[in-house]
């Protein structure tokens, strides 16, 4: 699989989160699923490489090529809550 045909974004924020999306090429996309998040082992097995922490965590249905991940943004302080 080339997966240096993987597109990655910049990351962007929120008040709780870090956000970025990864553009999967046709012929590694045909091969997840796509009625379902995937497991990071099923991403990464795919090619997609970032940092830990990182979770797929919406679909896009129009775009299921395209996914979604989010992970808690590490400049906030730890001990301050959390609104989800």
């Amino acid at each position: 699989m080339p997966t240096e045909d993987i597109v990655y974004s910049e990351k962007y924020t929120d008040s709780v989160y870090e956000y970025r999306h990864v553009i999967l090429p046709p012929d590694i996309s045909a091969l997840l699923p796509k009625d379902r998040l995937l497991t990071e082992e099923e991403w990464r097995g795919a090619g997609v490489q970032q940092s830990l922490g990182w979770v797929h965590y919406l679909i896009h249905k129009p775009e299921p090529h395209i996914l979604l991940f989010r992970r808690p943004r590490s400049d906030i302080n730890a001990t301050a809550p959390r609104h989800y």
